[in-house]
């Protein structure tokens, strides 16, 4: 309160364009084979194994209170 504010610092950035293909890690991740776990794992899981899960969560709550 009694301090004096601190001003926003000016962020002057030029963009630079990215190419993967001259870059020398990327070439040598895409030789060896390199893929990211975490976008192979999201693929894998189908919407069928949570639509069995509900449905089996359902059915237990329902024998539970003995109406099926």
């Amino acid at each position: 309160m009694f301090m004096k504010k601190p001003r926003h610092r000016v962020f002057d950035y030029l963009p630079r364009f990215y190419k993967p293909e001259t870059d020398e890690n990327e070439r040598r991740k895409r030789r060896l084979g390199f893929t990211r776990q975490q976008k192979i794992n999201r693929k894998k899981k189908s919407p069928i194994i949570w639509l069995l899960f509900v449905i089996g969560i359902i059915y237990i709550i329902l024998k539970l209170k003995g109406i099926a």
